[in-house]
């Protein structure tokens, strides 16, 4: 119990700190769509996207190895961070020309390339964040990842009123982003050296080649899995322009909010898992299960309910001009069961020294996905990418679940029926919140009795769950 006991604070301080930062993205979200408008929102969310796939350039894949390894092996961290830290940092510098030159040669508008470099600086800073993260989450010690989010969020909402009030443009709020992580990172970085002291910076370039090549399919995992929830908002931007790239860009905001359910449970399972590869394998296979079932009746009652009420709940974010975004966002939610399904998948295959076969996945479901665009995007415009994006999920799952039966950890039959009882209570959800067609704030507690009744009369909680509860609370 001490594991789940470990489990559960981490997951208290990641679940606080993702909470507070949904509702300043909440309120920022807000204010960033209706200050800047459509077409200069969507070159905002243009940059977002494209700086994005420049910061997994420059991770590499070198975070979740690290962590994966530190939490194996803890006294190869110092090794570590004296070298692969000031390599990134190398690094880092040479992509920041590297993207201006190819912004450039692309055609983009002065504008956009002004905007799109000052979020590459913000995406060096928030690399070498994660890294520091990283190191911390191997050792379990995820607070103060959780507080510098925290402090993160805080300072970009004042950064953005004050943008705001003052009409400082669209270049004010990608500066406000690089500030605001900055201060993350030097929270973080200051712990570290608190806790560890100051860094002794080395290039051993051996040592460095063998983490590269170790770390090589995390970071083409992590490419090919950015490519398809990153270039359609560039593929849109390209082929239909700022308006429509603005309006899908709105929607996925909404979704992602929901998807910080799962960094939590990325954050906190991946390096206990990695670490019970080592010490206890049978372990792996029921925090995998168990994964699953909790993840599922998490997101499915959400997911009902944000499919039955998207138009409002989007005039509710944005106003009357992002009301076509309703449709994709009803699209959308359904990526997100899809998605904690398929990380809880990667994240034992990662876990098990599978990284190879979860690299293959992504590229096969990165390549269909960009075909799917390039077909349902001049057909159906942003729902199109929305589609896309759903059916490559569908694909992930179908992959993943393959590779994982091939293993020693294949779930038991026990696993499928506790899904078959969640998916049911999301039906039964569904019926009522068709039937009786209520207001949205009227369907959140209707809708919360009705999912625990379905979960009582389809017994989703069993004896495990409860044993596992009265600990916790104990």
């Amino acid at each position: 119990m001490n594991q789940v006991k470990s489990i559960f604070k981490n997951t208290s301080w990641l679940s606080i700190s993702q909470i507070l930062t949904s509702i300043c993205a909440f309120l920022w979200t807000i204010l960033i769509a209706r200050y800047l408008g459509v077409s200069d929102y969507g070159i905002v969310s243009f940059a977002i996207s494209y700086t994005g796939l420049i910061g997994i350039v420059i991770d590499l894949g070198l975070s979740t190895y690290i962590t994966r390894e530190i939490a194996k092996h803890k006294e190869l961290l110092f090794k570590y961070m004296n070298n692969i830290f000031l390599f990134k940092i190398i690094l880092a510098i040479a992509l920041f020309f590297i993207s201006g030159l190819i912004l450039y040669f692309l055609g983009y508008s002065h504008l956009t390339i002004i905007v799109s470099l000052i979020f590459t600086i913000e995406i060096i800073i928030m690399s070498l964040t994660t890294f520091l993260n990283g190191i911390f989450q191997a050792v379990e010690q995820v607070k103060y990842q959780a507080i510098g989010s925290i402090i993160n969020s805080i300072f970009l909402l004042i950064g953005i009123l004050i943008t705001i009030k003052f009409d400082f443009g669209v270049i004010s709020i990608a500066i406000a982003y690089t500030i605001a992580y900055s201060i993350f990172f030097i929270y973080v970085f200051l712990k570290y050296v608190q806790k560890y002291n100051l860094p002794k910076f080395e290039l051993d370039l051996e040592f460095i080649k063998e983490v590269l090549i170790a770390s090589l399919p995390f970071g083409l995992t992590n490419f090919f899995y950015n490519i398809y929830f990153s270039i359609d908002i560039v593929m849109l931007s390209y082929l239909t322009g700022d308006y429509a790239t603005g309006l899908y860009k709105s929607a996925y905001n909404i979704i992602t909010v929901f998807t910080t359910f799962f960094v939590v449970y990325q954050s906190v399972v991946f390096p206990v898992m990695s670490k019970f590869f080592e010490e206890s394998q049978n372990l792996i296979k029921v925090s995998y299960e168990l994964s699953v079932k909790y993840l599922l009746l998490i997101i499915i009652p959400l997911s009902v309910g944000v499919f039955f009420y998207a138009r409002p709940l989007v005039d509710l974010i944005y106003n009357n001009q992002f009301s076509l975004a309703s449709t994709p966002v009803q699209i959308l939610i359904w990526t997100v069961s899809f998605l904690f399904v398929n990380g809880s998948a990667a994240i034992l295959l990662n876990a098990i020294d599978k990284e190879k076969t979860v690299t293959k996945i992504y590229i096969l479901a990165a390549i269909f996905n960009i075909c799917l665009n390039l077909v349902l995007i001049p057909m159906y415009n942003y729902n199109g990418a929305a589609i896309a994006t759903v059916l490559s999920e569908m694909l992930i799952t179908a992959l993943t679940l393959y590779h994982i039966f091939k293993t020693a950890y294949k779930p038991d039959f026990e696993l499928l029926k506790n899904v078959i009882k969640i998916v049911i209570c999301g039906l039964i959800l569904s019926i009522i919140l068709n039937f009786i067609q209520v207001p949205i704030w009227l369907a959140i507690p209707i809708g919360l009795v009705v999912y625990l009744i379905s979960i009582f009369i389809t017994k989703s909680i069993d004896n495990m769950d409860k044993y596992l509860i009265k600990e916790l609370l104990r």
